[in-house]
Order: structure tokens, then C-alpha cells, then sequence
């Protein structure tokens, strides 16, 4: 299924594939898998870019499903080889309830995970998360860190718990026999922080920045250090791992892998100022501009009123307990455990990285269809 042939004769399936991350790992694979002859896309919500990608050698199948819905999956991955599962619902300010946050990460992933025994798919890449380790709640910095870095891992929140849940199964399902006997063969890929074009919340800080006159105010001290990455380098990652999970299966088999680039490490506010910057952004004060120890209230005050307000209406402020933790915790990884186990180097330099994301900042004010929404 898998040697060294380049006749189109796989089929792959990318869950969540019309999502910020999903659409790139799809445009990866139409450039990067010359033994591409299916690529499924599979979502909630259906783009309307895929039908542009209808036109090539490659069969592309839209496919309008919800990863809780086990028979629906089931459907989507009979017959193929391999899936990437990107599929999950990031919410770290509350817009859903933890039920709904842990039906689709962790029942979601596990419903991949049978439909995978049972229609002898032997191959899954699942996107996992840097908040699967932390930072924690207690701020204790992840500094230079790699895979095996001693950590106090606490989760507190409802979705870093559901990711780190998720993990663990698609893991613990490495090994497991599938239809036709042969085992199934896993790897998680971590992502910090995803960057560039599609990113939402970059979009959702611009358009701030532009109702406020330009200007930006300092929230978070320079000194924390956020490690981050370029949304299609992570998007090269998947599609490689996938590549070589067929060839090197007790190698990656059950591993875990930081997605990592040349990406610099700053603050979360100075490195978004990187694109932000070019695109007529100021931002204001060396320091913060609130204290830290009001900001502590202010987190716990919309916790508390979130808490409150639920049964009555949706109040999901973006400052609360965890997102105050993730902010002001240095979390930055070091390692190359990607590339000594399956040769991945980043596709894109960190000027080119920062060039695209630009550029697309710039493009995004005013039109009905940004690319990646």
C-alpha cells in the first residue's frame, strides 16, 4: 500500500479539513502526496473553496459530517488509508459548555478510533496540542523545553483536559489490531501556538487595533516568551508524518512531536506586532498597562459572572483564569525530534512565514471571504 511506487493509490481523509489548520493540511496533500488518488474532507461546515479543488488529478470528496456522530465518521473513513485528524473544537474563553467541548474532542477522537479498527485503517495522525503539557495554571514556565522535559502538568480547564484525554486514547490505540489483523499505527503532533493566514484571533486583534485608532495596549509582560509556528509548517508536518508513519511504524509508532520552526521567540502581543506592525499597528507602553494583581480579579470576576450569566446568556470575555495563565507563562520549546525521526524540516523560513501572514493581515479588512474562514 505504501512502497516506493508514486502511482496515485491512496486515499486520505482530514477531518475538520475546512478549519484554519484543516485547509492548509488539504493544500498540503495536493501538493505533497504524489500517491494522492482520494482526499476526503471532512466537516461540520463545508467551504466553499473545495469546490475549486474539483478540477485536478486528484478525486477530492466533500464530505458534511460531525465527528459525534460515530456512523458519520464511520462512513467517511471506510476505505481509506490514512487519516488526519484535525478535527476539535479550540475553546479556551467559554463560548461552550464542557460537555460540548468534551463530546467533540475526546468522544469525537474516539469515534476516528473505531471507525479506523473497524474498517482496517491502519494509519492516524492526530493534532494534538502544546496545552496537552501546559503552561499551567500555577505559571511555572516550559522554558527551551522538548518531549521527555520534566512538567507539572495541571489541567483545570475544560480544553486543554479534553485534548490531553484525546491524546491518550489516540496513543493507547497504537497497536490495536484492525479488520484484516494488522495493527493500527499512531502519532500526535503538538502544535504552540499556530500563526498565519486564516489565524482568527490575529484577524479579531487587527480589526481591534483599528477601532481604537491604531493602537494596541500591552497586557503582558515582554519578558514571556511564547513559542509559536507557522500554520503551514505545521501543515508540512502532518502531511510528512503521515507520509513516513507508513514506513517507519514502530519507529513513530505511539510518539508524540512538538511542531516546531524558526519562528522567534517573544511575547504573544510583540510577536503579533511582527504583522501587525507593517499593517499600521502601534502598540502602546513598555510594561503593562494594568496590574497584574487586577488582572487576577478581573479574570476571577468574569469567571465568576460567566458562571452565573450561563443559564441566561453566553458571556465569553477573552480575559479568564486560564487564558491570564497561558498569557503571562513562558512556555517555548526546543527539539528536533520530528526531524531525527521522520526528517521533517520546516517548508516555509521565518520570512516567509512572517511575509504571507502579512500580506494576508492586509488583505483580510473587507472581504467576504478571507482566506481560511
Amino acid at each position: 500500500m505504501a512502497g516506493g511506487t508514486q502511482a496515485r493509490e491512496l486515499v486520505y481523509l482530514v477531518t475538520g479539513g475546512c478549519g484554519f489548520l484543516g485547509e492548509h493540511v488539504v493544500q498540503m496533500l495536493l501538493q505533497r502526496e504524489p500517491r494522492l488518488a482520494e482526499l476526503r474532507v471532512f466537516d461540520l461546515h463545508l467551504s466553499p473553496w473545495l469546490e475549486e479543488l474539483k478540477t485536478g488529478p486528484v478525486q477530492v470528496t466533500a464530505i458534511q459530517g460531525d465527528v459525534t456522530q460515530a456512523h458519520e465518521v464511520e462512513a467517511a473513513v471506510a476505505g481509506a488509508h490514512v487519516v488526519i485528524h484535525t478535527a476539535g473544537l479550540v475553546d479556551v474563553f467559554g463560548r461552550s459548555s464542557p460537555e460540548t467541548i468534551h463530546e467533540v474532542n475526546v468522544q469525537g477522537t474516539q469515534n476516528v478510533i473505531d471507525a479506523c479498527v473497524r474498517n482496517g485503517t491502519r494509519f492516524l495522525v492526530y493534532t494534538s496540542s502544546m496545552e496537552v503539557v501546559g503552561p499551567n495554571t500555577k505559571g511555572h514556565p516550559f522554558y527551551r523545553g522538548n518531549e521527555d522535559t520534566s512538567y507539572e502538568v495541571i489541567h483545570s480547564h475544560p480544553y486543554p483536559s479534553s485534548k490531553a484525554l484525546a491524546e491518550r486514547l489516540v496513543l493507547e490505540a497504537n497497536g490495536v489490531k484492525v479488520q484484516g489483523g494488522l495493527p493500527l499505527v499512531t502519532c500526535a503532533l503538538r502544535p504552540t501556538g499556530i500563526y498565519g493566514e486564516g489565524h482568527q484571533i490575529m484577524r479579531d486583534f487587527y480589526r481591534q487595533g483599528l477601532r481604537l485608532g491604531g493602537r494596541l495596549f500591552r497586557a503582558v509582560p515582554a519578558s514571556v516568551e511564547h513559542g509559536r509556528v507557522y500554520v503551514g509548517n505545521v501543515a508540512w508536518m502532518h502531511v510528512l508524518a503521515a507520509q513516513e508513519l507508513q514506513q517507519k511504524e514502530a519507529l513513530m509508532g505511539r510518539q508524540v512531536y512538538f511542531c516546531y520552526d524558526e519562528s522567534p521567540y517573544k511575547s504573544y502581543e510583540d510577536f503579533n506586532m511582527e504583522f501587525l506592525g507593517p499593517c499600521g499597528l502601534k502598540l502602546v507602553g513598555t510594561r503593562p498597562l494594568v496590574p497584574y494583581c487586577l488582572l487576577v480579579f478581573l479574570a476571577t470576576l468574569n469567571a465568576l459572572l460567566q458562571w452565573l450569566l450561563r443559564p441566561l446568556m453566553l458571556y465569553a470575555p477573552l480575559l479568564n483564569p486560564y487564558t491570564l495563565a497561558v498569557a503571562n507563562t513562558t512556555f517555548t520549546v526546543s527539539t528536533n525530534k520530528a526531524q531525527r525521526h521522520f526528517g521533517y524540516e520546516p517548508l516555509f523560513s521565518w520570512e516567509d512565514s512572517r511575509s504571507r501572514t502579512i500580506r494576508w493581515v492586509q488583505a483580510t479588512e473587507g472581504l467576504a471571504h478571507p482566506s481560511g474562514s
